[in-house]
């Protein structure tokens, strides 16, 4: 375990110029005291890390060390290939710089390991796009692509799609810091060059033009795409819900509302539900995207749920009920 630890330390420290004690605590999981420790085992050991001291100092490898390590275990190699995206790669322009990559990979493994990529294609593919969707490249993907790679500035024109307007176009220069490709749909997360703002998501076949300016973009060092992606798509997502209903449920009702509705919204209100009246059943207030959307949520929890406002909702339960007795009367 710690010899892997080891390994792990002395590949992150080649990757990167310098890294604090608490940056590699963080990225080997392990305590500050632990990391002090190992950097010390691998000086005994030849390997020459050296301690910066100060406010801005951290752990480095010294004279341009770098390690011969290449024992890759087949559930590693294996790993490696799996992580490609062929699609996503060929959308970005990126599909021959892709395969070079694997062809010099495949050729510096072990003889034992060299039928990886094959291995690995015939158990996995990735489908990204979602069902019932013909997936479509936006032609500015490829410009948004090299954009994020050398961290250039980009001038273009977005669509802007308002609540109850007209689309609008407006020119922008922005700072493009990633692409996201979630169920077959392409985002970047960008800043705008003229404002003072945190970072936006665009989606990228709105962009109706754009070019790569000449001037490059100073990238905050701090920026993690899969964090800021994760956080914007919870937040978009809570967004979409406006529209409160209040539910009287069984105990088999609160059971099953997370699998019928937005399940954080869900677990939020069955949390925040008074106790059991005396029939046993949970009163709770929950957040839905709208009327329709709710009537077709909680109409399958059939006689589980009783819907007590909004009282325009209600009535179409009431209206439901006496329609299903007298269908099946």
């Amino acid at each position: 375990m710690r010899a892997a630890r080891l390994i792990k330390m002395v590949l992150l420290l080649q990757s990167r110029p310098l890294m604090t004690a608490a940056q590699l605590a963080k990225e080997l999981d392990v305590s500050e005291r632990t990391v002090t420790r190992d950097a010390q085992a691998l000086s005994e050991a030849g390997v020459p890390v050296y301690a910066d001291r100060g406010r801005s100092g951290g752990y480095r490898l010294v004279g341009g060390y770098r390690t011969g390590l290449t024992g890759l275990a087949r559930s590693e190699a294996e790993a490696l290939f799996l992580s490609g995206l062929p699609g996503a790669l060929r959308e970005m322009g990126l599909a021959d710089a892709a395969s070079a990559a694997r062809l010099k990979v495949s050729a510096a493994l072990m003889p034992s390991l060299r039928d990886a990529p094959d291995s690995v294609a015939r158990r996995f593919h990735l489908d990204a796009p979602g069902w019932y969707r013909e997936p479509r490249t936006p032609e500015l993907l490829p410009v948004l692509a090299e954009a994020v790679w050398g961290d250039r500035l980009v001038s273009a024109v977005y669509r802007r799609r308002d609540e109850a307007e007209e689309p609008r176009e407006t020119r922008r220069e922005l700072a493009p810091y990633g692409l996201v490709l979630k169920a077959g749909v392409w985002y970047v997360c960008a800043g705008r060059r003229d404002a003072d703002e945190d970072l936006r998501v665009y989606r990228v076949d709105r962009f109706v033009s754009g070019d790569i300016l000449e001037e490059r973009f100073r990238r905050d060092p701090s920026f993690e795409l899969g964090a800021f992606w994760e956080q914007q798509a919870a937040q978009f997502a809570r967004s979409l819900l406006r529209y409160e209903v209040t539910v009287r449920l069984t105990t088999a009702g609160a059971d099953a509302l997370p699998r019928v509705t937005d399940r954080a919204a869900a677990e939020e209100a069955l949390a925040n539900a008074p106790a059991p009246d005396d029939e046993g059943r949970i009163t709770a207030r929950i957040a839905m995207e709208a009327e329709d959307v709710a009537f077709g949520q909680l109409l399958g929890l059939g006689p589980e749920a009783e819907v007590l406002a909004p009282a325009a909702l209600r009535a179409r339960f009431t209206e439901a009920a006496r329609g299903l007795a007298g269908l099946y009367a």
